[in-house]
């Protein structure tokens, strides 16, 4: 902002700072409250800021105290709270010198210049005793106090009691004691270095290791455990009940406007080598996983960072757990919120790692895990060693990190392959590809003539690498001391000198660690990706190798700090170039902020053709280049260029944006090349295992820029891709792009020393580094500047509700409801914006209006959406109250219709119920009415019988008492006789019954096979139904086109006719008048007449023709379809299927039709043509009779 205020900014309030805290003790009474007021008392002593003796008299802003009186000043989530204006007014001094209370320190009032405004190192003239920083000559920085000043120069005392004398200019303002410890460094009155320095100082000390410095997050690295992490906090961020600086804080605000703004989110974590970016990221995917977990997939991805670690970090000097590639994760979320997948790329591992390590360095992790927590089974396997006996590991003699089990690492990252579905036999070809790379450093080499020749000797290491790559022993010597180079349409083999040897196996552990980390990371891919819905919504997580300045730096390090200082430039175009620019271009009021730009730097690095990687392409295509060749070229392009400096030798300096660093180009063009021959991966190709194949499809498979140079005459053209720094240069493009596609949000990590050790602040190395992070110009450009940005539309869209609910009567709002907010929305955006800052009460100096945009400061965007908040928490509490009402009115209504519909159905099922009950009954009255006739007429049978029996006994007893002995003798032979006839005539009638029984029984089977033959019949009735249908019908379409083909020659037979009797009579009638006329005339209409005569008869034998081949085919088509009926109908015996005849004769029958219909059609346009000739004709008879009766007139 260009216009100048009266007004230093806002105290606000200060969470970090302890409980027990109060201001009116800090300030030993000088500041009292009434009514809201805040004053500093007159007896207080206070400072000056004008070369006279004058004071400061702070008193509240009645406009502000009137403002925040209004709104509930006391809400902590108000950024309103705690705010107080100060306003200067001269007043003489009556303090007292020797007084030991702090005065508040205020800010000048004179702002003339820019300088002036933004300056916070304005000189203490004529201060007593007040506190300031003095940078000492060891270039640390010390809180002293001013005990007199004189003219320009003061004299200050030191915490150890020295005095010392020294310029005003030398001295820097210091901030009061209220204000040590602010966990936001826009807080500080006195934006400068040695303040920032010892803020976060005071916060490490405390354990307080994150710091926001207006939207970037500063981490310090602690060096140890602190109790910031787990489950508790996590809630507490996801809740919100702490407010602190913390990486929880900065994820849940990514993933709050993700959801909000439907915008994919980036966190961009970066700082210098063991600062704690790998840390960081593994917190901020933590948080991520607690907050959109669910799914299971958020257990995959943490599982990712132990797999990534022990293949791609290493320790250094710098670093115990240094990352040496460069990885964005981007996780996918949900529209739900959930993660749904995940995603990683990764960036420049560094194979030299592999073979060559430092002096205190490791290489990766796993080769050490792998050594130390293989099980015996797998160390048998493959001929596993401890790390001591590789040659890879043992060069830098470093082979354990203090703190950290390598073997329960190990396990860790066995579980973790386990976790992310790589399988065990995929695991156990993986462990085998890191044992043939330990085993390739301990292959040696022998020479074996004069001109240093070498062989491969076959020792342990040889063999080992052969049975684990699955290639032949022969294959694997060959291809580490010779090499095929074709020259013409020959094929040469040469020998290999030693050191060509060694670099040869080298080439091929690094070809094979890096092929292996690829694939790894694509089978990590693979998992996170499996089966997951992905909407678009996603929040990246940029872990990336930190700025590096090594004693020795080679390509590596020049590749990572090319990186950083494109994310360097991606940082500044968002907090500073971007930040202004839109500023300036919606016309607000602004004063510019001034920055260091590394545009200059990037520009070394890419311009073209005179940049540094064009000139590294360029010479590493040229066969006869070298690194110092390299190094000339480079002092010969760019000396002039401010950021570069050529030094000795193959040198050179270049200047980054976080200091100069010298790189030696030794090993550069190799490097870049990234020779490996074809014979290597021909090797590969050849092994008996799955994974080397792999690799060698994968390489061969590169052929996205043609080799030329060196590389062509080492036989690899085919086999070689980009050079490693174009590569690079177009993947840290592609990064940037989608950074550039996202809302970034930045967290800064700090080393505060370079000895890993915690509690050790060095300032000077902090300094540097909050230099290179641009911290104090972000601080700047946020206290002064409007972090927070909306459109016209959208802030009325979003906001104007609160607007209409607020200005509105309540019965307004009960007649038209809602219908409001589309008025709302119809009228101007920029009107409805403006009206509700107004009636919010919010000051003109906290926002500005620009031509599309509305902008704010810092807090103010808070009040309207904890208002806007509230008032949907209560349109909901309301809507569901009616919804409630609605649903209960709604079930009320239906219990009674269905207890309404349930009596119907009840009443008439219990109709139905009752109508099957009496016809029950009565049936049952029947059947028992029946069954008791049956059973009274049995019981009388019985009776009936039982009477005879006994009058027969009685009869018989009378007849033998009355006829005497003889009688009853005689009776009783007589009636033995009898009793033999009855049984016989009883066994008769059973065989009787029996063979009735069985009669009926055969009468049944032969009326059941009756009935079924009579079904059967009854199905062939049906079915020789259907077929005489179907007979019928085929038989009518073909007496039908039968019809139409008759009709159709008839009437050609008849109009041909017709034309031929026609002509005949013309012929004689003409035929007198034809010898009077001349000679050529008459032969002329002769030889067409016999023309037409001879193409008519031509057209006549057609049709006769086509007229008998109808009838012969009418005749065969007749008689094989009635053939056909009378198979089906039986009349006729044959081995053949009437219905598939019958449908073959069909098609046949449609074929010569078609075929029928065509040559008659063909027939036709003939005899139309005929027609027209006999036409043409008839024109020349005519016009011959007109001349012949003018030649007879004549």
């Amino acid at each position: 902002m260009s216009r100048t205020s009266s007004v230093p900014p806002a105290f606000q309030s200060i969470k970090s700072l302890p409980p027990d805290f109060k201001v009116a003790n800090n300030l030993n009474g000088g500041l009292s409250s009434k009514n809201g007021d805040v004053r500093l008392r007159s007896g207080d002593p206070v400072r000056s800021s004008s070369p006279a003796n004058g004071a400061l008299v702070v008193e509240v802003s009645k406009e502000v105290h009137n403002c925040a009186s209004n709104m509930d000043v006391f809400d902590e989530d108000s950024p309103y709270s705690g705010q107080v204006r100060l306003l200067e007014e001269d007043r003489p001094s009556n303090g007292d010198e020797d007084s030991e209370s702090v005065p508040l320190p205020l800010s000048s009032n004179s702002t003339s210049t820019r300088e002036s405004r933004w300056c916070d190192t304005t000189p203490y003239a004529s201060k007593k005793k007040v506190q300031c920083w003095l940078q000492l000559s060891n270039g640390n920085w010390e809180l002293v106090k001013i005990i007199r000043s004189s003219g320009t120069e003061s004299v200050v005392s030191l915490p150890d009691g020295k005095v010392l004398k020294v310029h005003d200019e030398s001295l820097v303002s210091a901030n009061p004691d209220i204000l040590d410890g602010v966990d936001d460094l826009m807080q500080l009155s006195y934006l400068n270095e040695p303040s920032v320095l010892y803020n976060l100082q005071y916060r490490y000390n405390q354990n307080m290791i994150y710091t926001k410095a207006g939207p970037v997050l500063v981490a310090i690295n602690p060096f140890k455990k602190v109790p910031l992490y787990g489950n508790d906090y996590i809630e507490a961020y996801k809740r919100k009940r702490i407010e602190s600086p913390h990486v929880y804080a900065i994820t849940d605000t990514a993933i709050r406007e993700m959801i909000r703004d439907e915008v994919n989110q980036s966190i961009i974590i970066s700082g210098e080598s063991g600062a704690g970016k790998t840390e960081t990221a593994k917190i901020a995917m933590q948080y991520l996983a607690a907050l959109g977990g669910g799914s299971g997939i958020e257990y995959e991805i943490l599982k990712t960072n132990p797999i990534l670690e022990a293949f791609g970090n290493g320790k250094t000097l710098r670093n115990d757990n240094s990352s040496r590639f460069g990885k964005l994760i981007e996780i996918h979320f949900s529209e739900t919120g959930k993660i749904c997948g995940a995603n990683i790329q990764t960036f420049l591992l560094e194979k030299s790692r592999v073979v060559q390590c430092n002096e205190g360095e490791r290489s990766y992790h796993i080769f050490y895990q792998l050594c130390a927590g293989a099980p015996p089974s797998l160390r048998e396997k493959l001929n596993l060693r401890s790390a001591e006996e590789y040659k890879y590991l043992r060069q830098s003699n470093c082979y354990s990190i203090v703190g950290v089990n390598d073997a329960e690492e190990f396990r860790i990252v066995v579980e973790a392959l386990d976790v992310v579905h790589i399988s065990k036999e995929d695991q156990e070809s993986v462990f085998a590809m890191l044992a043939a790379v330990l085993w390739l450093g301990n292959v040696s080499f022998t020479v074996i003539d004069n001109e240093n020749h070498v062989q491969a000797v076959e020792d342990e290491g040889l063999f080992s690498v052969a049975k684990l790559i699955g290639c032949d022993i022969e294959d694997l010597k060959f291809t580490l001391t010779t090499r095929k180079m074709k020259v013409g349409n020959d094929n040469i083999v040469q020998k290999l000198k030693l050191s060509q040897a060694i670099d040869a196996r080298d080439a091929l552990a690094k070809s094979i660690y890096s092929c292996l980390f690829d694939w790894i990371v694509e089978q990590i891919n693979k998992s996170l990706a499996v089966g997951k819905r992905r909407t678009g919504r996603s929040i990246s997580i940029l872990d990336i190798y930190g700025f590096e300045s090594f004693n020795r730096n080679s390509f590596e390090q020049f590749c990572i700090n090319y990186a950083n200082e494109r994310l360097q430039q991606h940082f500044n175009r968002h907090l500073f170039k971007l930040e202004q620019e839109e500023y300036i271009q919606d016309g607000i009021d602004w004063a510019k902020v001034e920055f260091e730009d590394n545009q200059d730097c990037l520009n070394l690095f890419e311009k073209k053709p005179l940049g540094l990687l064009s000139l590294l392409d360029e010479e590493s295509t040229f066969p006869n280049g070298t690194d110092l060749t390299f190094a000339n070229k480079l002092k010969q392009h760019l000396n002039s260029n401010s950021c570069f400096k050529g030094e000795r030798d193959k040198a050179f300096t270049v200047c980054h944006y976080a200091g100069e660093v010298i790189y030696d180009t030794t090993g550069f063009l190799e490097k870049n090349r990234d020779l490996l021959h074809l014979d290597s991966i021909q090797l590969l190709s050849s092994s008996t295992c799955h994974l080397p194949q792999k690799f060698a499809t994968q390489m061969l498979t590169q052929t996205e820029k043609p080799a030329v140079g060196p590389l062509h005459k080492s036989g690899g053209a085919d086999s070689q891709k980009l050079s490693v720094a174009t590569k690079f240069k177009g993947q840290l493009f592609q990064l940037m792009q989608r950074l550039e596609s996202t809302t970034p949000h930045f967290i800064r990590c700090i080393k505060p020393n370079n000895l890993q050790s915690p509690g050790l602040y060095e300032q000077g190395l902090v300094l540097q580094q909050l230099r290179c992070c641009g911290v104090l110009e972000v601080v700047r450009i946020s206290r002064s500047g409007f972090p927070t940005r909306m459109s016209h539309q959208k802030f009325a869209r979003r906001y104007g509700f609160l607007l209409t609910r607020i200005l509105l009567t309540w019965e307004w709002c009960i007649r038209y409801g809602f219908l409001l907010l589309e008025n709302v929305a119809s009228q101007d955006p920029l009107s409805v914006s403006v009206a509700i800052l107004h009636q919010f009460n919010i000051l003109p100096e906290m926002y500005q209006v620009g031509y599309t945009k509305l902008f704010f400061r810092t807090g103010q965007v808070g009040v309207l959406e904890d208002t806007r908040n509230r008032t949907l928490h209560g349109i909901l509490r309301v809507q569901s109250c009616f919804r409630g009402y609605q649903a209960r009115l709604y079930r009320k209504n239906l219990w009674r219709s269905i207890t309404t519909l349930q009596s119907f159905i009840r009443g008439e099922k219990s109709r139905k119920e009752y109508a099957a009950s009496v016809h029950r009954h009565r049936a049952a009255v029947v059947i028992q009415k029946k069954t008791k006739t049956i059973l009274a007429r049995n019981r009388l049978k019985t009776t009936i019988d039982a009477a005879v029996v006994i009058q027969s006994f009685i009869r018989g007893w009378l007849v033998r008492r009355c006829s005497g002995d003889l009688s009853l003798l005689k009776s009783g032979g007589t009636k033995t006789n009898e009793s033999d006839e009855v049984l016989v005539k009883s066994s008769f009638l059973a065989e009787l019954q029996r063979r009735v029984l069985k009669a009926e029984a055969a009468l049944r089977e032969k009326e059941e096979e009756n009935d079924i033959l009579q079904q059967r019949l009854q199905q062939y009735d049906n079915r020789w139904s259907e077929y005489e249908l179907k007979m019928k019908s085929m038989e009518e379409v073909w007496q039908k086109q039968m019809r139409s083909l008759q009709s159709s020659l008839s009437i050609a037979k008849k109009s041909l006719a017709m034309d031929d009797s026609e002509r005949n009579s013309d012929a004689s009638v003409n035929a007198s008048d034809d010898r009077d006329y001349s000679w050529d005339m008459g032969g002329n209409h002769r030889r067409q007449e016999s023309n037409g005569t001879r193409s008519m008869s031509a057209g006549l034998s057609v049709i006769s023709r086509l007229a008998e081949e109808f009838e012969q085919r009418s005749q065969v088509f007749g008689d094989d379809a009635k053939f056909l009926v009378e198979v089906k109908s039986g009349q006729v015996e044959a081995s053949l299927n009437p219905d598939k005849e019958l449908r073959r004769l069909k098609q046949m029958f449609e074929a010569w039709k078609k075929d029928y219909g065509a040559r008659l059609r063909e027939t036709k346009v003939i005899l139309n043509k005929l027609g027209s000739e006999d036409g043409s004709i008839e024109k020349a008879k005519k016009k011959w009779w007109g001349r012949r009766n003018s030649t007879r007139m004549n």
